[in-house]
């Protein structure tokens, strides 16, 4: 079905793999086009609970673009080509399932951008983060400006780009950009092992806290309001009833999301 991404299904869990080891993982049109193809899957079928994005191999998780296909550019198609990126990545930061990247490697340019654009991270302990693109003459296009400046500050977003210069797994960790570093045979476990705990809570709630979230970095909402409005909606939502009558009754709730 996909030319460049593989997918497996288990128990709710749809694990995308970036399937082009021998470019350490880069994106593509082809990428981009099979990772815009997948995620629509990801919003349609009922079956997938929760997403998780990776790398194929331990080298990389997604070491950049595939900077060959920008010789192929025009000079005025830059920004198309950002906006698409964005459109993409959007589509991953606002899934209302969770969608978790396990950075393997690699996280340079898209990759890092990619990975920013999932709800959180986690990394093994051989994992790089960098926005490297000024090396080229470029910025970040894909959102990394926006979304890398959010997560570790002004002062080392800024840092990080202008010198180019990668952070290990350890410092992303202390920056916040990723929540666990792991070894790379326990990451894959210890993704699932969260994901898992996330699953046993009301996919109502998920949804509005993904949204309610979002919306604090969002500057043409209020996400005080946003807030107030998404409580109000969980408020009357079955998932509330059944997790307060399971509180009260000293058992686990079953939530239907509903």
């Amino acid at each position: 079905m996909y030319q460049t991404v593989l997918t497996d299904l288990e128990n709710g869990i749809l694990t995308i793999t970036i399937n082009r080891p021998e470019k350490l993982n880069a994106l593509n049109k082809t990428v981009l086009n099979d990772l815009e193809q997948v995620m629509q899957t990801v919003y349609d079928e009922k079956a997938i609970k929760a997403v998780i994005i990776t790398g194929q191999g331990n080298k990389a998780f997604v070491a950049g673009a595939d900077i060959a296909e920008f010789m192929e550019v025009s000079d005025d198609g830059g920004e198309e080509l950002a906006r698409k990126g964005q459109q993409i990545f959007f589509k991953i930061e606002n899934c209302t399932k969770p969608v978790v990247a396990a950075v393997n490697g690699f996280a340079l340019g898209g990759g890092c951008e990619l990975a920013m654009s999932c709800h959180f991270r986690l990394a093994s302990d051989n994992a790089k983060f960098g926005q490297p693109e000024v090396n080229l003459g470029l910025i970040p296009g894909y959102g990394g400006t926006q979304r890398l400046t959010m997560l570790v500050g002004k002062g080392k977003a800024m840092e990080m780009m202008m010198t180019g210069n990668m952070i290990d797994a350890d410092e992303a960790k202390e920056l916040g950009l990723v929540n666990h570093v792991t070894s790379v045979e326990n990451l894959f476990e210890k993704t699932r092992e969260i994901i898992k705990l996330i699953l046993t809570k009301s996919p109502v709630a998920i949804s509005k806290v993904i949204a309610a979230v979002n919306a604090s970095f969002d500057n043409s909402t209020n996400g005080f309001e946003k807030e107030v409005r998404l409580f109000g909606e969980a408020f009357s939502s079955q998932d509330k009833k059944e997790g307060t009558a399971a509180f009260i009754e000293k058992r686990k709730p079953l939530f239907t999301g509903n």
